[in-house]
């Protein structure tokens, strides 16, 4: 079984929102630029209650946000 990660579309989503930086998105939910950093790095996965703030902050659905899988591969069609 490979490496399990929780992976994310968050700076992909930045840019389309009018490329929001990483310290707006990180003043809107709360944490530090650098928790934003290494979340686009894929170096850290976040809180459920983080990752929700991030999906609101983006007025998408979790899994719009968000992936689930092994060896950090992004789900078909995205």
């Amino acid at each position: 079984m490979g490496k399990v990660l929780v992976g994310n579309y968050i700076r992909k989503l930045r840019f389309d929102l009018n490329e929001m930086t990483q310290q707006q998105l990180a003043d809107k939910v709360g944490v530090t630029r650098q928790t934003i950093v290494a979340l686009e790095k894929g170096n850290y996965s976040p809180s459920l209650e983080l990752a929700f703030r991030i999906a609101r902050t983006f007025n998408l659905p979790l899994e719009e946000v968000f992936f689930y899988g092994e060896n950090s591969e992004k789900p078909s069609g995205k």
